[in-house]
């Protein structure tokens, strides 16, 4: 069963057409990677798959939700019931600690404070960074602070995450234990990811890879 549906999109800047015409469909469980040269479009793609950005035109189904036909307040309301986000350079707010990071997205979803804090927790220790909840993420490494970034993403049960060069900031250690983290949290939580990747080891470790050739998927 298909989680995500696109069909026609379309995006412009201006006069510079970006995406032209993009068809994909992404099966519920998979791990899809997108990849092609800077400026092909992978990141817009991307963002528009996530709802940050809109398509000027085609149609988006995801999770069975016409996500374009969304106003900007259900949106932004699927947006954090429905989707994951994993971003290159964390995101994690500097004034908190791991743990009040990872539950910022439950409690704006409405969930307790103190209920969000244990899903947070075992969410920590299932990646390995429980004992650093207490920390600011400028007293973290690279690698834990993409954990607590991975927590964050997955602590509202999303349908599908996405991620934009997840590993594109750690070691190669870092970035290989996170690559095989993704195969894990999907193996643990029945997770589905779609992922930017330039890291080549990555993209042939996805289920499936597509290639964005000036704005079209390659066939």
């Amino acid at each position: 069963m298909a989680i995500i549906e696109a069909k026609s999109i379309t995006k412009s800047y201006g006069e510079l057409a970006v995406l032209k015409g993009i068809d994909l469909s992404i099966a519920e469980k998979e791990i899809v990677s997108i990849v092609g040269a800077s400026g092909a479009g992978k990141t817009t793609l991307l963002q528009i798959l996530g709802t940050l950005d809109r398509a000027d035109g085609g149609s988006l189904h995801i999770a069975n939700t016409d996500v374009l036909s969304l106003n900007d307040k259900a949106l932004s309301k699927f947006r954090n019931t429905s989707i994951g986000f994993i971003f290159q350079f964390h995101q994690l707010l500097p004034e908190f600690n791991a743990i009040e990071n990872v539950c910022l997205p439950a409690l704006i979803k409405g969930v307790g404070k103190k209920e969000a804090e244990v899903q947070a927790l075992d969410l920590m220790k299932f990646l390995g960074v429980a004992e650093r909840a207490t920390h600011k993420p400028n007293q973290l490494s690279g690698g834990e602070q993409q954990r607590v970034a991975v927590a964050r993403s997955l602590i509202n049960r999303p349908s599908v995450i996405f991620a934009d060069e997840p590993s594109g900031n750690l070691d190669s250690k870092n970035a290989e234990q996170l690559h095989q983290l993704f195969f894990d949290l999907r193996k643990e939580f029945d997770q589905t990811f779609v992922i930017v990747t330039h890291n080549k080891e990555l993209a042939e470790m996805a289920d499936r890879k597509l290639t964005i050739v000036d704005g079209m998927v390659e066939i």
